[in-house]
């Protein structure tokens, strides 16, 4: 098949591309080359912005478009109107973030998702978005948009766009660090401070399973809203953790702090302890991590082990240039400072 790859030289993309390439497909990139992954030689690239000019697309013809960094409704709806009639099937990049209530487990892609009124729409166009965009870029706004993005494609290309909503992607090259975070510190031993509740649920999806899925399911033509999230298997923190040491072989030693103490010692979750939400104090986000992929498992997705996950990422990190700047986790400084507090708060109580 030819595939258009919007996007395709940042993690997801990227990795979308090597699964294509690895199932035959013929590839063209369309991307501003801002990013540095390297591209084969011999897929064909075109340069331009999505948000500027698509004249370079009209005239061309591919089975599938995959737009993996579609953030604003109005850049989602030129792109589909700009391709209407040189692809057969809209690929949509969505995010499990567009559901507005996550204090239930087990949500499935009928559930309600959020909704931006005219306002909170004009306030995201003021954001500027000129550099590196991400779903920090929009904030609060971010799963709102992308609601917006599902529906202008919908609305272009009708029963022909397939929206993929993934949950925690992780894996090799990924530029937010969240798991990364942890395969490096449990490597670099000695006492590690982990949050709340050793039994905690957690669910992400390697890139490489969401992308092998991706492609199979362009090839099966499907269409509508999927979940894409996993493992398939219960992972609990304290599991993850121990994955990390055995993979490592590191004497990493785990002392679990109460979710409270770390809260009033202002540790920011999700950033400064990655995958850590808070049980108590945010009880909304009780089902971020419990999320339902079986529609998108009847259809094929599947998941590699823990194990594996964990050790290709250990591997790819090691091998980065020594001193890469993490974008997650705590300074060891800071982790030091808070080991010692919650031994002193212990041995007083």
């Amino acid at each position: 098949m030819k595939l258009l790859i919007l996007g395709g030289t940042r993690f997801l993309g990227h990795h979308i591309a090597a699964a294509a390439r690895a199932r035959g497909h013929e590839l063209t990139l369309f991307h501003r080359r801002k990013h540095g992954l390297a591209v084969d030689r011999d897929i064909e690239t075109i340069t331009g912005d999505r948000n500027l000019d698509l004249s370079k697309l009209r005239g061309r013809q591919w089975e599938a478009v995959i737009d993996t960094c579609g953030y604003f409704p109005d850049s989602v709806r030129a792109s589909a109107e700009a391709l209407a009639e040189s692809v057969e099937r809209y690929v949509f990049i969505s995010t499990v973030s567009v559901y507005a209530d996550f204090s239930e487990c087990g949500m499935n892609e009928s559930s309600p998702v959020v909704t931006l009124s005219d306002d909170d729409v004009n306030r995201a166009r003021t954001i500027d978005a000129s550099g590196p965009v991400s779903a920090a870029t929009y904030g609060s706004l971010y799963g709102g948009l992308k609601v917006l993005c599902e529906r202008a494609a919908e609305e272009v290309l009708p029963g022909r766009v397939l929206s993929v909503r993934p949950g925690v992607i992780v894996g090799p090259y990924d530029y937010t660090d969240r798991l990364t975070w942890w395969v490096a510190r449990v490597a670099r031993g000695g006492e590690v401070l982990a949050p709340g509740r050793p039994g905690r649920h957690l669910q992400f999806i390697d890139v490489r399973d969401l992308s092998e899925w991706v492609v199979a399911a362009i090839e099966q033509r499907q269409a509508g809203l999927f979940n894409a999230t996993g493992p398939a298997e219960t992972v609990t923190m304290a599991g993850l953790l121990e994955t990390c040491r055995t993979i490592s072989g590191s004497d990493a030693r785990f002392t679990w702090a109460s979710e409270q103490f770390l809260l009033d010692e202002q540790v920011t979750p999700w950033t400064e302890m990655p995958l850590w939400l808070p049980e108590e104090a945010l009880p909304r986000k009780r089902g971020f991590m419990a999320i339902s992929s079986q529609k998108a498992l009847d259809a094929g997705l599947r998941d590699r082990s823990l194990d594996e996950t964990v050790g290709d990422l250990h591997r790819w990190h090691a091998g980065e240039p020594q001193g890469r700047t993490l974008h997650a986790g705590l300074p060891p400084d800071r982790e030091q400072q808070l080991l010692e507090r919650w031994h002193s708060v212990r041995d007083v109580c």
